[in-house]
């Protein structure tokens, strides 16, 4: 989906494909026709976006064909899609029976990463719409926190210098700009926008920026308006925004609470738990840890688990939907829109509690198609206008 801003800005709008299983060519051209086509029909849309993931070996065979690329990109347009974002975070292995900080590997250390994302940058110059502006490309924050020694951490930063001669290099290349994003995580080397300002300040902001994923900005109990203006201190542009809820719960100490968090607790991805203890953030680094004892219960606590923005828990949890709509508020709700590229990325419809879990194509088409429509009135109630309507 398009909206117009009144400061005369295109926000693009679209749902992350890191949610569907594909990690060859052929799976990635399946799940347009199988998802993506009708979350589109099911909106009423003549044009939807998808934010693709390309695993490793999907992104080798599309730099490696210019023809696969341009299939690629009619199937795209066959099916009423369009790409103005990728996700490049998960390298491969996303939907393996556990993924937890395998997510993280290889990290900005290692040259594989750099390969990686600029081979993603120049395959998305190649799919972008005529008219979109530009292209954005989401990637981690830099690490896991550990290991992380300074021959690491000099090795990234001098990898990120190469990675914006290889964004120039695109642009005089193709004529498309394709910018970067570092989303900050819990746990991470960048975990919140003070580290983000730290370790990334200083980078040229026509390539990289921050991918601010709101799921984890609420994680990490930061306030947007203030997020933001830390991160335009230092020069650092909003590239991309994904548009997640967290789960939260008032009283982690109540058993009810307990039992309804326990739910969730599932063994494929990382679920960092965080609350606020005597002014600081405190937390550990997955559910199960928090709930075996390790994590103060005097205060609310967030998890990092990316649940559906239009659904509520059972109670007494919550969703943090309310920061949600609030950060678009801050990104969107001025007089100039602070981002272009916003992505919905819940990936995790298949680990939810087995009551919650969409169990065949069509629910979880239905689920996908509700978060994009409780998106959009978002933008709406902001006085954003849509440039797509039904056929």
């Amino acid at each position: 989906m398009r909206f117009g801003h009144s400061d005369g800005t295109t926000v693009h709008l679209a749902y992350c494909g890191n949610v569907h299983q594909a990690e060859d060519l052929e799976g990635v051209v399946s799940q347009l026709a199988e998802y993506a086509g009708p979350v589109r029909e099911r909106l009423g849309l003549d044009r939807l976006g998808i934010g693709l993931w390309l695993a490793r070996d999907v992104v080798t065979e599309l730099a490696a064909d210019e023809r696969e690329v341009k299939r690629l990109k009619d199937e795209l347009a066959l099916r009423g899609l369009e790409t103005v974002t990728l996700n490049a975070f998960p390298y491969a292995g996303f939907h393996r029976e556990v993924v937890k900080k395998e997510v993280y590997l290889p990290d900005w250390a290692d040259p594989a990463r750099l390969r990686y994302t600029v081979d993603c940058a120049r395959v998305l110059a190649a799919l972008l719409p005529d008219d979109a502006r530009r292209g954005s490309v989401s990637t981690l924050p830099l690490a896991w926190r550990t290991p992380w020694p300074t021959e690491a951490r000099d090795t990234a930063r001098r990898a990120l210098d190469e990675l914006t001669a290889e964004l120039a290099a695109v642009e005089r290349e193709s004529g498309r700009t394709i910018r970067v994003g570092f989303e900050p995580e819990p746990g991470c080397v960048v975990e919140d926008t003070v580290q983000a300002a730290r370790e990334l300040g200083g980078v040229d902001p026509e390539f990289l920026g921050i991918c601010l994923d709101t799921c984890h900005l609420a994680v990490q109990f930061e306030e947007p308006a203030q997020a933001l203006r830390r991160l335009a201190d230092v020069g650092l542009p909003v590239v991309k925004v994904q548009a997640s809820s967290a789960l939260h719960a008032d009283d982690p100490a109540d058993p009810e609470a307990r039992r309804a968090l326990a739910r969730f607790v599932e063994p494929r991805f990382l679920h960092q738990t965080r609350t606020v203890h005597e002014g600081a953030v405190t937390g550990v680094d997955d559910l199960p840890d928090a709930l075996a004892g390790e994590l103060d219960d005097g205060s609310p606590w967030r998890v990092h688990f990316h649940a559906p923005l239009h659904a509520a828990p059972e109670p007494p949890l919550r969703t943090t939907s309310g920061e949600l709509a609030h950060a678009l508020g801050e990104l969107l709700g001025g007089t100039e829109a602070v981002c272009d590229h916003i992505e919905v990325e819940t990936y995790t419809w298949s680990v939810l509690p087995e009551h919650l879990r969409p169990h065949d194509r069509d629910s979880l088409v239905a689920g996908i198609a509700a978060e994009l429509a409780w998106t959009r009135e978002r933008f709406l109630e902001l006085g954003l206008t849509q440039k797509e309507f039904a056929v």
